[in-house]
């Protein structure tokens, strides 16, 4: 007999809030998009166990990633409808936004992605 095992880091999507705020980081409109993170021990490719879970929240206009409280989150993936303050939200990775924001890029040729103002790839040499 054999057991058929795993233990990954999964992430399940709690929703995007539906109150526009201004952002922080790039001062464009956008809404939060609420997402939780776990641990989970899979048997036979089923979930058995969950543990770990933390909740972040991500700006749709630059994508800064903040985290929330186990209670905000838990809250959230109840289907509570809240909303978010300043307070609740400790910053992880601020987005690609800003007063230098760019769009990122990708070169067609070698798949190359950046956020500067480039005219060729810094990896290859080719036009973007």
């Amino acid at each position: 007999m054999f057991f058929i095992m795993g233990i990954d880091q999964k992430m399940k999507d709690l929703g995007t809030i539906s109150e526009l705020m201004i952002c922080r980081q790039c001062g464009r409109y956008g809404r939060y998009q609420v997402y939780m993170t776990y641990m989970c021990l899979s048997l036979f490719f089923l979930p058995v166990l969950k543990w770990a879970k933390r909740y972040y929240a991500r700006t749709v206009c630059c994508g800064t990633v903040y985290e929330l409280p186990k209670e905000i989150g838990r809250r959230i993936a109840r289907g509570e409808d809240l909303t978010l303050s300043e307070d609740m939200l400790t910053l992880v990775s601020a987005g690609n936004g800003g007063s230098e924001w760019h769009p990122t890029k990708r070169c067609g040729e070698c798949g190359y992605e950046t956020n500067e103002d480039f005219e060729y790839c810094p990896k290859c040499g080719k036009r973007f």
